[in-house]
């Protein structure tokens, strides 16, 4: 029969920190909102399920109960991260846009967006548009290849992706920023819009963005997550991604939406995870 190892605590490390960003907002929500406000309530749905998928494949025990205890965690990822764009506005008004351009300033002289304006033109701009564009299928296709492939590698890839976006969605909700793009759009000499490419994923950024999702960059810590696991499991995968996704980390600062610091958080932040998935793999192994 199916077999997992029971802890005193039950709880994968994804099951902490996304369930510690649940908890966390869902109490700060209360403050600000009630008990009864839409968002606090919300918050409050997402830990009831979490708590009863948790209970439910533990006394199941099976392939399919573990399956769906897993699957939770990209099904609401999108959710919660959509509502952010009325959850946090209601803890908070305040932005962060100035503090996060003056540690770059502190660094750099300014933040690399702003610095580096002169090198755009409508080719490269083309460029960059597609490789930000690329994050998304490359999310997707890493979700779907591990949920259909290997359970116990799908169980350490869920447990580092997830953790590190219950961290990153943390960091939304206490450091919110628009980015260079709209905090300080006078800065900047020209509009980036050049191509069919461009104007679409420009639309998908206004039309999709939270509004509060730039420290940290989610973009650049989940793409090189996902490129790190690849290197530890699936070395010929990681070599077919591996200019996208450096092409894609260079986007989010040519296309003027994320800071410098929020790229090296976003590092910080997948070197973390990585550490998460390789540590909660050797703990599987060493029980199994």
């Amino acid at each position: 029969m199916y077999k997992i190892p029971f802890t005193s605590y039950s709880l994968y490390p994804h099951e902490i920190f996304f369930g510690g960003y649940l908890l966390i907002t869902f109490l700060r929500l209360i403050s600000t909102q009630g008990i009864f406000g839409l968002d606090t309530m919300m918050y409050f749905i997402g830990l009831v399920f979490a708590l009863t998928l948790i209970y439910y494949e533990q006394r199941a025990n099976t392939p399919t109960s573990l399956r769906w205890r897993l699957l939770f965690y990209p099904i609401v990822m999108n959710i919660y991260f959509q509502q952010m764009r009325t959850s946090v506005p209601t803890i908070s008004s305040e932005r962060y846009d100035d503090q996060l351009r003056a540690i770059d300033r502190a660094f750099l002289g300014d933040t690399p967006s702003i610095m580096w304006q002169h090198v755009a033109n409508p080719m490269l701009t083309e460029i960059m548009s597609l490789c930000y564009l690329f994050f998304f299928p490359y999310l997707i296709m890493a979700i779907v290849l591990h949920f259909i492939g290997n359970i116990e590698r799908c169980k350490a890839f869920v447990s580092g992706l997830f953790s590190l976006y219950g961290v990153g969605f943390l960091g939304y909700s206490f450091v919110p920023a628009s980015g260079p793009y709209q905090a300080f759009g006078g800065a900047f000499d020209a509009t980036l819009i050049a191509g069919p490419v461009s104007v679409w994923n420009d639309s998908l950024v206004r039309i999709g963005s939270s509004g509060v999702d730039v420290f940290p960059s989610l973009h650049v810590a989940v793409s090189l997550f996902i490129l790190g696991f690849d290197f530890q499991h699936e070395k010929r995968r990681f070599w077919i991604f591996l200019v996208p996704c450096v092409g894609l980390w260079c986007s989010t600062l040519y296309l003027r939406y994320h800071y410098l610091i929020d790229v090296l958080f976003g590092v910080l932040l997948a070197g973390w995870a990585l550490w998460i998935s390789s540590r909660f793999n050797r703990t599987q192994e060493a029980s199994a």
